[in-house]
């Protein structure tokens, strides 16, 4: 893949900042590269993120994976694009520690079609260890 354009990048960042709830931009994903087919943003694991039991809690990981996502899907597009989530579906893997600084976000769009697309996201931590595996379906509106 090769690395973001300065317009794409600013399209993801914008897009983030419009369309994204305030809370999921707090989440303070950073966009590493994106492409046509694959997008990747970094998540940094902050303490506001860690559970009771010191692991960077599954709503924070669902929350990354989604909205990389909806990026990647930008990205795609070359716009941003009305859309819905249809389907996420989610294996975790392995607990990621408080003291991780960061996950990389790999969203891979798989197909899209008029009214459909699907996509895969893969996090891993630094050390390139896999903590969770989505699968998505989004509705195109």
């Amino acid at each position: 893949m090769t690395s973001t354009t300065p317009d794409l990048a600013q399209l993801l960042h914008t897009t983030l900042g419009q369309v994204a709830a305030p809370w999921i931009v707090a989440l303070g994903l950073k966009v590493v590269q994106a492409g046509p087919q694959q997008t990747v943003l970094e998540l940094p694991v902050g303490g506001h993120l860690v559970h009771g039991g010191g692991v960077l809690c599954g709503q924070a990981m669902l929350a990354a994976a989604d909205t990389a996502m909806v990026l990647a899907l930008t990205a795609a597009e070359g716009a941003f694009r009305p859309m819905t989530t249809v389907q996420l579906q989610t294996s975790f893997l392995r607990p990621v520690p408080a003291d991780t600084p960061w996950l990389r976000v790999v969203c891979t769009v798989l197909r899209r079609g008029k009214t459909l697309a699907f996509g895969e996201i893969e996090l891993s931590t630094p050390d390139g260890r896999l903590a969770a595996h989505a699968t998505t379906t989004y509705a195109l509106l």
